[in-house]
């Protein structure tokens, strides 16, 4: 393999990483029903799409049996994404994307609708695709092709960097960002404790404001009489965001907005009820 044909392989990497961005950001957002800027770089990349599609290419493209190309490219990308899935779960202490709320899921890493997907997706990039996509990078004056691919390959192992660097301690903030809404907890408490008493003698919690969880801070601190402690009044949402914004860095407040069923193995739950309390916000700036 010369270097050459390595320089187009990289660009075709990056066209069916750019498309697995583009797409996976639509049906995120659409799901979500607000804007997601999908991709765990940032640049506007999913790097596992481009790696599936260019070894599709690299290794599949001389099946001519479309069943058999479905198959062998439903099974090689299962396998990739649950490797993936395993390895980033092993190196950052979290799950990035859950398929458990599907049928016919592997650990909650992999699915049968996604197997499916992925199979036709191979078949289209194999046969229909790949041979336009080739015939307008060999129009691209070599020269170019030097430049683009040492500028691209330089901006993304920076972008790596920064990225992997920036959520390495995510964890850590998590924990930092328990502790400290717990003393606005404990503070909003003693704010609300007569209204507590006033309304019909509540035995003095505050709707869930306890312990050091997130999941207890988020729960009641109303601005008034409670009301079942499940709505968070404005003042107690604000704190959270300021809260958050403080402790997490740029990279980490991406990924919370950019994977809703990303899990950590330690304050899973600090981190959903976060979550939560920030849809509550974006629900509210729409209404």
């Amino acid at each position: 393999m010369t270097l050459l044909h390595l320089e187009y392989v990289f660009l075709w990497f990056l066209f069916y990483s750019f498309c697995g961005w583009v797409y996976e950001s639509i049906l995120v957002s659409v799901k979500e029903r607000r804007p997601v800027n999908r991709g765990f770089l940032n640049g506007p990349l999913c790097p596992i799409y481009g790696t599936g599609a260019v070894l599709g290419v690299e290794l599949l493209g001389g099946i001519r049996n479309p069943a058999v190309l479905f198959a062998v490219s439903s099974l090689g990308a299962c396998a990739l994404e649950y490797v993936t899935s395993w390895a980033m779960e092993k190196l950052f202490h979290a799950r990035w994307w859950d398929y458990s709320h599907f049928r016919f899921n592997l650990n909650g890493r992999i699915c049968l609708l996604g197997a499916i997907v992925f199979g036709i997706g191979g078949v289209a990039i194999v046969d229909g695709v790949q041979p336009w996509v080739a015939h307008v990078t060999g129009m691209i004056p070599l020269p170019v092709i030097h430049w683009v691919s040492f500028v691209c390959l330089v901006l993304i192992v920076v972008d790596t960097i920064v990225t992997v660097a920036g959520i390495v301690n995510f964890e850590q903030s998590l924990d930092q960002l328990s502790a400290i809404v717990a003393k606005y907890g404990d503070a909003m408490r003693e704010r609300v404790g007569d209204a507590v008493d006033a309304v019909g003698g509540a035995s003095g919690r505050v709707g869930g404001l306890v312990g050091d969880k997130v999941n207890d801070m988020v729960g009641g601190a109303m601005n008034g009489p409670l009301q079942s402690g499940r709505e968070m009044s404005a003042e107690f949402m604000l704190k959270i965001r300021e809260t958050a914004d403080s402790v997490f860095n740029r990279q980490q407040r991406r990924m919370i907005a950019s994977f809703p069923r990303l899990r950590t193995e330690r304050n899973n739950e600090a981190l959903q009820q976060l979550r939560d309390a920030f849809d509550r916000m974006y629900r509210g700036r729409k209404g």
